[in-house]
């Protein structure tokens, strides 16, 4: 074995998601398989998904890998620090890539970790490891793309490596690798649709200031729409899903690929039950009909906010209106809307979430789901309030969502907040819609008092550095 390949996502692991039960292969740890077994290395994937973190310890203690690759955000970072030190026990030297390492590379070298890699892993890795076998962990200055140690321990930073072009060369992800079979039936199980993942593009050109863009860039680089057909029906003729997850950041970025790539689906009769994420400028009628005739069921929609005010602090480059549109323009094709929205981004006022809350009624989603920002390191929103930043926990106890904001409502607030906009605009569905289930409209309207009420009664509590844990709320909503 040249690398183990591994993660540190262990849902049974995970109460929040059991309950959602949703898993998600990690398709970047198997188009990093992909491309180096194409290259001729001997690669092994442990997939942690449905496993425990014991029979990770186990597996790696049985194999004895000479490399351990390990993909680590922020979600899983807790889980990756006690297994870095478990792969150095065997003698293995450790590589962490994905967008949590980068930012704090110091920390993570400091954890016991040999190498951490900045950007994609595909080539980087296909020149580390050989050099890493020959020379060790503290003489890799010609590689491109990588944070170590030298042998005096001091820490390097190799020059940028270029990205890669064109995406078409790649080989498709190493599904094979994993039992993807387990992921279709677990969501057949649960939510009545087996679901198999893919991408058809790489980063993300678009600014909001809260987004990382630590992988992928900036940039964005697509793949041919015959190579993506050529994958869809690789994973219609092997996996037969009842629906699939186009999991690109903004999947209807480019008008005429999307335009194109439904034609081919079209021309094959393929017709495959789908949800994705899209911008609403992204949207046009021609779009949304082709979406339609390829069986998008769900767009997601990142409004973030109803404050056109807060919109234009985040850098989101998008208006209120043209969301409002394109929600109805979408839910007039037969298509449900989803939306993301984001409470506490800095400079946010009572005011703006009071224009959030109207903005969700005149839209009306299907759905919404709803966070309190977190200053990610690396984004523009983190270095805007770094000096402001609360961390009463220490570096290996937690994460960036642990994070909060000097000056900013408290946790308490908005705890509140996100129980008067649920109930308040679950309130108005059901007004509209002359809901007869009277218990449900009374039950409704009274969470959206005590949520209103309550924000009145802690708009004086602000977050400052000597108070708690800040750890931020998430919550998933489904309305109506």
């Amino acid at each position: 074995m040249d690398i183990l390949l591994t993660h540190g996502y262990f849902i049974a692991e995970d109460a929040h998601e059991q309950k959602v039960m949703k898993p998600y292969p990690p398709l970047g740890v198997l188009y990093i398989s992909s491309h180096l077994k194409a290259k001729g290395f001997h690669v092994d994937v442990f997939d942690t998904t449905f496993s425990t973190r014991e029979q990770q310890n186990e597996y790696v203690r049985r194999t004895r890998p000479s490399i351990v690759g390990i993909y680590t955000n922020l979600m899983t970072k807790l889980n990756v620090l006690p297994f870095i030190q478990m792969c150095k026990s065997v003698g293995a030297h450790v590589i962490l890539g994905g967008p949590e390492p980068p930012h704090y590379a110091e920390q993570f070298l400091d954890a016991g970790a040999d190498v951490v890699v900045i950007g994609e892993g595909e080539v980087t890795l296909e020149h580390l490891i050989p050099t890493l076998h020959k020379v060790g962990p503290h003489r890799l200055h010609e590689i491109e793309g990588i944070v170590f140690r030298d042998e005096d321990g001091k820490t390097v930073k190799t020059p940028t490596r270029s990205q890669i072009k064109p995406l078409d060369d790649q080989p498709f992800p190493d599904r094979e690798a994993i039992d993807l079979d387990k992921y279709v039936e677990t969501w057949r199980t649960h939510h009545g649709r087996g679901s198999v993942s893919l991408i058809t593009a790489r980063g993300c050109p678009y600014t909001c200031k809260w987004c990382s863009h630590t992988v992928y860039g900036n940039t964005h680089r697509r793949r041919s729409p015959e190579n993506v057909l050529a994958e869809m029906e690789s994973i219609i003729e092997r996996y037969d899903p009842d629906q699939v997850w186009y999991a690109d950041d903004v999947f209807t970025i480019h008008r005429s690929w999307t335009l194109k790539y439904a034609a081919l689906l079209k021309e094959r009769g393929i017709v495959k039950p789908f949800e994705c994420i899209s911008r609403a400028d992204r949207l046009d009628q021609d779009v949304v009909d082709a979406l339609k005739g390829m069986g998008c069921y769900r767009v997601w929609i990142g409004a973030e906010s109803g404050s056109q005010r807060v919109l234009d602090l985040m850098s989101r480059r998008t208006t209120i209106e043209d969301v409002q549109d394109k929600t109805h323009m979408l839910q007039r094709a037969g298509i449900e809307t989803g939306m993301f929205i984001m409470l506490g981004y800095e400079g946010e006022e009572i005011s703006d979430i009071e224009a959030t809350v109207d903005h969700l009624k005149k839209s009306n989603p299907d759905v919404f789901l709803t966070t309190v920002a977190y200053p990610i390191k690396g984004t523009p929103y983190y270095n805007e309030v770094e000096s402001r930043v609360i961390e009463t926990m220490t570096w290996q106890d937690r994460t960036d969502r642990d994070l909060t904001v000097a000056g900013r409502h408290s946790k308490r607030f908005y705890s509140f907040a996100t129980r008067w906009m649920v109930n308040e605009v679950a309130l108005d569905k059901m007004l509209k819609r002359k809901e007869r289930n009277v218990k449900r409209i009374v039950k409704a309207a009274v969470n959206a008092r005590i949520g209103r009420i309550g924000m009145s009664l802690t708009k004086k509590e602000l977050e400052s550095a000597p108070a708690g844990r800040g750890q931020l709320h998430t919550e998933n909503i489904a309305n109506g």
